[in-house]
């Protein structure tokens, strides 16, 4: 018994010697410090970006109209929602964004239409592909390249019916405007009476004279207004709905989306699709999942067409990552490096990187949220500054994971910030 008791003894100081060891194996680790490596982070802040997305703000003489082209479905006639801490008024991101750009802001008259292009030197910004309803003077090529929006070309036909919430009530009206606009800009005084008049005299012109003027995607914010859930009807059913207003308007509304990325492909325009969470209390999210999207991608009829799924796909990041092994899909991560912080944003950035790092593109998502404090220079600024620093964690990792040297790192920088997109849209 002594012995047993001595034994005992001996075995319960050796338990308690390993105690902590085993206690610190089995506790959740603490994460590393988002730090980034010197090197890395100093090549990516000497690159030129081609920035893939952003909405700046036309710059306009003393006393003109303010600028109301940056985007066909503006967020100002959205409801109130519970904003990101990031994004609320007096975040420290945008109160050092507000801070830093001041000086730029203050010279925006003496620079006149030069100011966009003086907002782009300081984010060390190459070339803008601006998402607007038209460029317009103070922002041209080659600084500033454009995608304007196909999405009102989808609803030829009255949308009262398609309307659910307030939001929507406002983006339809939106879109109908952008669809007279463009019957104007054709000379077109009314609706064609058939769906093959209708692509042949609109929808196709459209798109030829956005080409012809300098367009490289085509932007659709359907994610707004419907699902990316995109069917394939019959031409047959679709003129059918055309002709009466009767029957399923979503078939001819896929119909037409499947006529406009078809013909992305055959005049060399990206297709946009803006395929994440977006804002607005009343966003479909699960509704904007880019795995909907899918059939479209494995359509043989639409191969030669390139889509860009904007946003990385947030919150559905992961599920996006098989999407990029399709020949003709890439991603960026805008507005992702406005809402999230550089460490979220390096999570996405990393697994898409490990996958298929020729189809990843920078962008900033630079919109006017909120002048003068939030414009687009303020948030261009948050952005850019973002994607850099989640670019660099991201690369920093898989160097310190031994996934790739220091020399993929900052070779594989240089594509994410400028020459995937570059290569993309055929830029010299």
């Amino acid at each position: 018994m002594a012995k047993f008791r001595l034994a005992a003894a001996r075995y319960g100081r050796e338990v308690l010697a390993i105690l902590p060891l085993f206690l610190a194996a089995c506790s959740p680790s603490a994460p590393r410090a988002a730090s980034v490596d010197p090197q890395i982070r100093d090549e990516i802040a000497r690159i030129k970006a081609i920035d893939n997305h952003a909405h700046p703000v036309r710059p306009v003489a003393a006393g003109d109209k303010p600028d109301e082209g940056y985007d066909a479905l503006p967020v100002e006639t959205l409801e109130p929602q519970s904003d990101p801490v990031r994004d609320r008024p007096g975040a420290p991101d945008l109160v050092e964004a507000h801070k830093q750009m001041s000086a730029i802001k203050a010279q925006q008259a003496q620079l006149g239409m030069g100011y966009a292009n003086r907002v782009l030197d300081e984010l060390n910004i190459e070339t803008m592909i601006a998402n607007r309803v038209f460029l317009g003077p103070g922002l041209q090529p080659p600084r500033f390249l454009w995608a304007p929006f196909a999405d009102a070309l989808m609803y030829p036909l009255p949308t009262g019916a398609l309307i659910h919430n307030p939001d929507q009530k406002a983006f339809f009206a939106d879109e109908d405007r952008l669809l007279k606009r463009y019957y104007a800009d054709l000379g077109i005084a009314r609706k064609p009476a058939t769906l093959d008049e209708y692509l042949n005299q609109v929808v196709r012109p459209t798109l030829e004279r956005q080409k012809q003027a300098g367009a490289v995607a085509e932007k659709f914010e359907m994610a707004y207004l419907r699902t990316l859930e995109v069917g394939n009807p019959s031409k047959e059913e679709a003129a059918q709905v055309y002709a009466t207003g009767k029957g399923d308007y979503k078939a001819l509304q896929d119909y037409i989306f499947r006529f406009i990325a078809a013909e992305c492909g055959r005049l060399g325009m990206a297709a946009h699709i803006h395929a994440a969470a977006g804002g607005g209390g009343y966003f479909n999210v699960s509704g904007a999942n880019p795995l909907l999207l899918e059939p479209l991608f494995n359509d043989p009829a639409l191969r030669k067409t390139n889509f860009v799924l904007l946003h990385g796909g947030w919150p559905f990041g992961r599920q996006l990552t098989a999407l990029l092994t399709k020949p003709n899909v890439y991603t960026d991560f805008s507005e992702q490096t406005f809402m999230n912080y550089p460490r979220d944003v390096s999570e996405s950035i990393r697994a898409w990187l490990e996958y298929v790092p020729e189809k990843v593109l920078f962008a900033t998502d630079a919109y006017p949220f909120d002048p003068p404090n939030n414009g687009w220079e303020e948030a261009g600024y948050v952005a850019n500054r973002t994607g850099r620093e989640a670019l660099g964690i991201a690369l920093t990792e898989m160097m310190h994971d031994g996934e790739i040297t220091r020399g993929r790192a900052i070779e594989l920088a240089r594509m994410v910030m400028r020459e995937n997109a570059r290569k993309l849209y055929r830029l010299k």
